[in-house]
């Protein structure tokens, strides 16, 4: 009867062990459900705010921030996005038959307005008809031709002041190494004066800092739009010459196309600004001037590889071709001389605005192996409202001509203008790296707004 008892309190004590195995299982798959459906939360979470925000970029980047229209032309509008706009502000100048708030715009479809001359206006897009998304402003500017060029020329920028490129040591007298100017300046100022005389040449910044005689001099610079000034020690070097250790830049050549010559004789090129080569910072200029130039050598591009054309310039007053006045990042700017304008053989073009350009066949002007002409381009993507303002036009060189010489885009030809449909939009600016074939484009209100 006992062993029956104790068979019996076994078989209760097994069960007992069975079911909390069964309790523990069960918990642990419950906890695994738990994490699994916590995972796939945080996987659609994160899934579902990648695709929101790559939707806002695409979107925000087909609604440009600057609409530029023709004054009293009838235009039409194409954005292709799921929106709605209202016109929210007119300027008080002119009249315009879009009424402030009394007209709804859809974006997804084309709109055709009207605007008077010099008025502006203010535009809100609402995504969806209802959420407030960005306000675009519409400028209305004068319609206008251009003499398309792509010729190559030869540049030559004076700087404003002297640009530091950076600074480094020397060896004094007593063996020691020496290096005055570090931690003092940086890379990309502007010396503008040593102890309040003008400095804008080199040679003239080196004899004030020997002039000084070891005693400490006042550098009055420019950083970062910023006037200042600093002191530094000269250090005689071991030839007894007083230095601070700087490596200084006081100029810039270089080789571009240019782009076109308005009505006013007035030229525009390169559609980048000239920058420092060590530095990459906008030159300041102080002036420039543009010469004849002629291409003796071409390397052609490769994948990996960009190429480069090299042009000859002769720094003499016969090769002059006109005054460099502006060098800003959407290119250089500046006016012809008589012999430039000889330049512009081509018949005028009017522009075609950002919202005008489309994908597909389009061609560039420009001058390969001694010869101004066009070449046969593809249109790959435009982006309206691009950060970078030199970018907005994306191209593959498809002439089977020029990509035998250069392989598609090469250095030197950036200025080269683009025309499609008889309209002049943009100028080529860069070259893929990795694709010698690909490259971009400034749009041409960009450039002319500078």
């Amino acid at each position: 009867m006992k062993r029956q008892t104790d068979y019996g309190n076994r078989i209760k004590e097994q069960a007992g062990q069975d079911v909390v195995i069964l309790l523990q299982n069960w918990k642990k798959r419950a906890r695994r459900l738990k994490i699994y459906r916590f995972s796939l939360c945080l996987a659609l979470f994160f899934s579902f705010t990648a695709l929101t925000a790559v939707l806002y970029y695409q979107v925000d980047n087909s609604i440009p921030s600057v609409l530029n229209v023709r004054a009293g032309q009838e235009q039409s509008i194409y954005l292709g996005v799921p929106a709605q706009a209202q016109i929210v502000s007119v300027s008080e100048s002119g009249e315009s038959n879009i009424p402030a708030g009394a007209v709804e715009i859809d974006l997804s479809r084309e709109v055709t307005f009207k605007t008077a001359q010099e008025s502006s206006y203010r535009m809100m897009v609402k995504l969806f008809g209802f959420l407030p998304f960005k306000e675009v402003e519409i400028q209305v500017i004068e319609d206008q031709s251009l003499i398309p060029v792509g010729v190559p020329i030869g540049i030559y920028v004076k700087t404003e002041g002297v640009l530091v490129i950076g600074t480094g040591e020397f060896q004094g007298q007593d063996g020691v190494s020496y290096s005055p100017a570090r931690y003092v300046l940086k890379s990309g100022d502007y010396i503008r004066k040593v102890n309040g005389t003008d400095v804008t040449e080199k040679e003239a910044f080196t004899d004030l800092i020997e002039q000084s005689g070891g005693e400490t001099v006042t550098l009055t610079l420019e950083r970062n739009k910023e006037i200042m000034d600093v002191k530094v020690t000269p250090v005689q070097d071991v030839n007894g010459s007083y230095k601070i250790g700087v490596w200084i830049r006081d100029n810039a050549q270089g080789v571009g196309t240019m782009t076109y010559i308005d009505s006013q004789g007035n030229f525009g090129a390169l559609g980048h600004g000239i920058n420092d080569v060590d530095t990459s910072t906008l030159m300041q200029m102080e002036d420039g001037t543009l010469y004849q130039t002629s291409i003796v050598d071409i390397k052609k591009g490769e994948d990996g590889n960009p190429g480069e054309m090299t042009g000859m310039i002769v720094y003499s007053n016969e090769n002059v071709l006109g005054t460099i006045t502006s060098n800003s990042s959407r290119g250089i700017f500046g006016i012809c001389n008589e012999k430039a304008l000889e330049l512009g053989v081509e018949k005028a073009l009017p522009i075609g605005l950002k919202q005008e350009i489309k994908k597909g066949p389009a061609q560039i002007l420009c001058t390969v192996e001694g010869e101004t002409r066009y070449y046969d381009v593809e249109i790959t993507a435009v982006h309206l409202d691009h950060d970078n303002v030199n970018r907005g036009i994306e191209l593959t060189v498809t002439d089977p001509e020029l990509l035998a010489v250069t392989g598609g885009i090469v250095q030197g030809m950036s200025g080269s203008p683009i025309i499609q449909d008889g309209k002049i939009i943009g100028a080529v600016t860069h070259v893929l790296v990795q694709d010698s074939a690909r490259g971009y484009g400034i749009f041409i209100e960009n450039m002319l707004e500078h």
